[in-house]
């Protein structure tokens, strides 16, 4: 006998409907995106009608806040399509480059959407003439909201999970990818590592941000926020990579544990290679902004 978690029976479509002959259908993590963003639209808003959070009141009118949806979605969509072309499958992507278009088929990196993100901030900063400090500190603490949804996303989708594990709270992910560790005896259990992410770079994470802008005059100190959230991410990104199922384009013989870059068994996922900028980044900004 063992414990683990059955699999809960939730589809990835929250409602599909046809017309005309072509199926239309609302999914999970269209949904998270949709409400994540919402919220944290509404995190921004709260804060430009509060004059006394920042250093020189507001940095942008409420009304601006249109045009920035859609340099974020744009930065989302973009960069994250380009990031797990050029990150994780160059070559089928080199092969067949149309196929880079085809986003309704799924494949989203977080690092490249966080850098879509981040280019997408900063040319609405520069054309709106925004301080580029404030509009990053505080979009740092809304977008955690959409991160925590995502990773629950990830998990209705029954994707992206962890490895192999006998911890009693493990669960019994469908699909024959999933199973193929199972036996004739036992199905395979596995890390729910989409749900640790949710709650260290999405719950946690976001907690820590929140309060350190509307309670501690954090957004008073130019890129303490931004630093922040680069610094925390990556290091809950890193800790879960542990856990994680690794990709499947880096496991071969003599490298089940998928290290992207390796020295005799010892090394980095891919996922981790691509935090330890960021971990570096923020830390340094950290630094810099608290000193101030």
């Amino acid at each position: 006998m063992f414990a683990a978690i059955p699999f809960p029976d939730i589809s990835p479509e929250i409602f599909s409907f046809t017309v005309f002959g072509f199926s239309i259908a609302l999914r999970w993590y269209a949904m998270a995106y949709i409400v994540g963003i919402a919220i944290g639209w509404q995190i921004i808003k709260l804060a430009l009608n509060r004059p006394g959070l920042w250093r020189n009141g507001p940095p942008m009118k409420a009304s601006q806040l249109e045009d920035l949806l859609t340099y974020i979605v744009v930065g989302v969509i973009g960069g994250g399509r380009l990031g797990y072309v050029f990150f994780y499958k160059p070559a089928d992507f080199l092969a067949a480059p149309l196929d880079i278009f085809k986003i309704w088929e799924g494949g989203l990196s977080f690092h490249g959407g966080f850098l879509g993100v981040v280019i997408a901030v900063f040319l609405f900063s520069r054309r709106h003439k925004v301080p580029l400090p404030d509009l990053a500190d505080i979009i740092a603490a809304a977008a955690t909201p959409a991160v925590l949804l995502v990773r629950i996303a990830n998990f209705i989708n029954a994707e992206l999970w962890g490895r192999q594990t006998d911890v009693p709270w493990g669960v019994i992910f469908p699909g024959q990818a999933a199973q193929a560790c199972a036996t004739a005896l036992e199905p395979c259990v596995r890390h729910p590592s989409q749900l640790y992410e949710a709650g260290l770079e999405g719950l946690l994470l976001g907690t820590i941000l929140i309060l350190l802008a509307f309670r501690f005059g954090a957004l008073k100190k130019p890129w303490l926020l931004s630093g922040i959230f680069f610094m925390g991410y990556g290091i809950a990104r890193f800790l879960v990579e542990f856990v994680r199922q690794p990709d499947e384009q880096f496991t071969s013989v003599g490298n089940e544990l998928g290290l992207a870059f390796h020295v005799n068994g010892y090394g980095l996922t891919m996922g981790q290679t691509l935090t330890l900028p960021m971990i570096l980044v923020g830390l340094t900004v950290v630094i810099i902004a608290a000193r101030r």
